[in-house]
């Protein structure tokens, strides 16, 4: 079989501002790749390279010619398990890019035969949680004001983004046993504008131990489900602290990038974030939720703020987790691709006929 392939970058405008600890951006920046076999079928990826796994979009274009050239070697779409692992030989260090590539074979594969991706792993559509909205940090009014619009849309959970204070706090040699008021006002102000919503709180991070086991106290009074990465990433100690210390249960995002992380995190959190980017292709994540699930620990497929043809292909892992937090592309002013109807979160795998149901528009 014959492959062709090519590769781009997206930067894509954001609805609204969007801020986490690690600054506040205003477009979204991707790599996009396209696979076609003989018969013009096309197979589509994307992913957006985080700056704090040592990526970006201009390594992962700097690497995609060499990883494209193994896909048209292969030649088949259906060997991935023989394109993943030579792909990660020859970009170890490339995660998202590896990403992108897996997402446009995974498409290609599933399209050719007429079926949607989540019917090629023989998953239940009809399990799928409902995803998450997330609220980036930003004042308490506005972050409010956001909440109220996603409620108002039918979103009926928020991830809300807190914890950038306690970072200045962090680079100025600064510690506290008590976060500052700004993340308590912001969560108070988007419970009392979504006083039905579940609410989830993500401090990327942001916080110290001692900070993070104080404020599971006051987040647990407000009703929040759990909270993710409350540490820095390499503190795991600080995450069993507060796992064992807290009032919620804790989640590893950035502390567990893959399925070999996990044992590092097994007895330190509850759940596991699993996104495809970080892993390094659909494949990649496959294996983080069954190394989690077998050190008895429940997951949630996220995404960064990408296109559609990078959340799309995420959209089918969301069957096998027990959480979903797949807004990323929702956060988009425009986005060049449709892809797995999301009516008010409910991911609507049904309506996708073949592939990862990213659809250029």
């Amino acid at each position: 079989m014959t492959l062709s392939t090519d590769f781009d970058r997206l930067s894509l405008p954001l609805a609204d501002d969007f801020g986490t600890t690690y600054g506040t951006r205003e477009t979204a920046a991707n790599v996009r790749v396209r696979i076609a076999d003989e018969s013009g079928t096309v197979g589509v990826g994307a992913a957006s390279p985080a700056a704090y796994y040592d990526e970006s979009v201009e390594s992962a274009l700097a690497v995609l010619p060499e990883l494209l050239v193994v896909v048209e070697d292969v030649g088949d779409p259906h060997a991935q398990q023989r394109i993943e692992r030579r792909l990660r030989e020859r970009a170890p260090d490339q995660a998202a890019a590896r990403a992108a590539v897996s997402i446009a074979v995974h498409d290609l594969a599933a399209s050719q035969q007429s079926e949607p991706l989540y019917r090629r792993w023989g998953l239940d559509p009809d399990t799928a949680p409902t995803s998450s909205y997330s609220i980036g940090i930003d004042t308490p009014e506005r972050m409010a004001e956001k909440a109220e619009r996603a409620v108002d849309d039918g979103y009926s959970i928020l991830k809300i983004k807190v914890g950038t204070d306690s970072a200045e706090r962090r680079s100025a040699d600064s510690r506290a046993a008590e976060p500052r008021d700004d993340d308590r006002a912001r969560v108070a102000a988007i419970r009392e504008a979504a006083p039905d919503a579940r609410l989830r709180v993500d401090a990327n991070g942001g916080w110290e131990p001692e900070e993070a086991i104080a404020a599971t106290e006051w987040l647990a009074d407000q009703g929040v489900e759990f909270v993710e990465q409350p540490v820095p990433a390499d503190d795991i100690d600080g995450l069993r602290a507060v796992s064992e210390d807290g009032a919620l249960p804790v989640a590893a995002d950035e502390s567990c990038v893959t399925a070999d992380g996990v044992p590092r995190v097994a007895d330190a959190v509850d759940i596991v974030v699993v996104k495809v980017s970080k892993c390094g292709g659909l494949r990649g994540a496959l294996q983080q939720i069954a190394t989690a699930n077998a050190h008895g620990l429940e997951t949630m497929v996220g995404c960064m703020v990408t296109s559609n043809a990078a959340i799309a292909g995420a959209c089918h892992l969301a069957p096998l987790c027990e959480y979903v937090d797949l807004d990323g592309a929702l956060l988009l002013a425009e986005d060049p691709y449709d892809g797995v109807p999301m009516p008010e979160g409910r991911l609507d795998l049904d309506a996708v006929d073949s592939g990862t149901g990213a659809v250029s528009r």
